[in-house]
């Protein structure tokens, strides 16, 4: 079983990191990118996506709009909504419109694995038919939620890079940060990428006018 993801943000940058990132995950694929509602409406009516990874803030239309008008239209593909915002009742509009999940932005390759996970463990789960009994219905429901949160204790040096980049204020790279605790470059790269695959990083990459953007870590809003 393959889910069909589409993902719609404004940022073509952030965008294609998070079709990246649905790739990596296995039982998904990134079937295509939107960046405006009206081409999220183009490419939904084109791709027939089985899941939408929808961003709230779209320059010609707010997202939870545009997931209300694909749920008056018909039965809508799957929805885990993304976004900044942090106002409850945006979080409430979501939940009444059938998302499956709220990441704020933010967020790490590991929750966005996670709640992808869960979400194709519903649909598995969901995916006969015939009536259920109470326990099959609490599954579902504990199959949507995801794993709760792990609270692994970090390693020291990796205690030590994520205060180091909370004292600093601004996103670093892995040479200013290996500059600043005396560690290799590649050791300093090493603890950079396990913390944003844990989920305490953001992820900014600056493009210059030429060669492979420079990947600048910032801590995640949450930790």
């Amino acid at each position: 079983m393959t889910i069909r993801t589409l993902v719609i943000d404004d940022d073509y940058r952030v965008a294609a990191i998070h079709a990246a990132s649905i790739d990596r995950v296995p039982g998904f694929a990134s079937v295509g990118q939107a960046h405006t509602a009206a081409e999220a409406r183009a490419r939904v009516e084109e791709l027939r996506p089985d899941l939408l990874l929808l961003d709230v803030y779209l320059p010609d239309e707010d997202g939870l709009s545009l997931l209300r008008d694909l749920r008056s239209a018909g039965a809508p593909p799957g929805c885990i909504v993304i976004t900044a915002s942090r106002d409850l009742g945006t979080v409430r509009s979501a939940i009444q419109l059938g998302a499956a999940y709220y990441l704020v932005k933010p967020f790490g390759f590991e929750q966005l694995r996670e709640q992808l996970t869960a979400y194709r463990s519903w649909c598995e789960r969901a995916s006969g038919s015939g009536d259920v009994d109470q326990a099959t219905v609490d599954s579902l429901y504990s199959a949507l939620r995801g794993p709760a949160p792990r609270t692994h204790p970090l390693p020291p040096t990796m205690r030590k890079v994520l205060d180091t980049l909370r004292r600093a204020g601004q996103p670093l790279g892995a040479e200013a940060l290996a500059s600043t605790l005396g560690i290799s470059r590649p050791t300093a790269q090493r603890h950079l990428s396990e913390l944003h695959r844990r989920g305490f990083l953001s992820l900014e990459l600056e493009y210059g006018s030429a060669g492979r953007p420079t990947h600048r870590y910032a801590v995640a809003a949450e930790h």
